[in-house]
């Protein structure tokens, strides 16, 4: 006995198909505090291409580090700063559009909306975010096609290096 499908469900699950096939060549992304998001990847979250990839050893007084450096379809550059255990203790960003904090900062974002609210209700209004709480510091500023920021949690810097060596 044949069973016929009607057209509709036919479209409906080649639709669910094609839905899963684009969930499964996503790539899989960890942040700050995990491993460097764009390492080894040929898109962002936030769906834009990565057109140049390098990765830099740095040393440090006493440690080895590594520095990802993606740069976005949209020329924005990332440097994802990784200790020698493999996860992101810091990430800094410049170029003409913000990148996707939420990704960036992945268990670490809803603490800085927290943080960014706090401020905003004191100070008010809009510009430069300087935010410092507890395990983690977010300084990010700029204008419209000039955005630079950076993201650091400061109990994971490795020994010898300071705030100002992630840029």
């Amino acid at each position: 006995m044949k069973t016929h499908l009607p057209a509709r469900c036919v479209q409906i699950a080649a639709a669910a198909v094609s839905l899963g096939a684009g969930f499964a060549s996503f790539p899989a992304y960890a942040v700050l505090g995990g491993a460097p998001s764009y390492a080894g990847t040929a898109s962002s979250a936030s769906g834009q291409s990565i057109v140049n990839r390098q990765v830099t050893q740095r040393a440090a007084a006493a440690a080895t580090y590594s520095v990802h450096e993606a740069t976005l379809t949209s020329g924005t550059v990332i440097r994802e700063y990784v200790g020698a255990n493999g996860a992101v203790f810091g990430i800094a960003w410049q170029g003409p559009q913000m990148p996707d904090l939420q990704t960036l900062l992945g268990s670490y974002f809803p603490q800085y909306v927290g943080q960014l609210d706090a401020q905003r209700a004191k100070v008010g209004g809009h510009g430069p975010v300087r935010v410092t709480g507890t395990g983690l510091t977010v300084h990010s500023g700029g204008h419209m096609g000039a955005f630079a920021g950076q993201a650091y949690l400061p109990q994971a810097l490795p020994t010898g290096v300071s705030p100002a060596d992630i840029r």
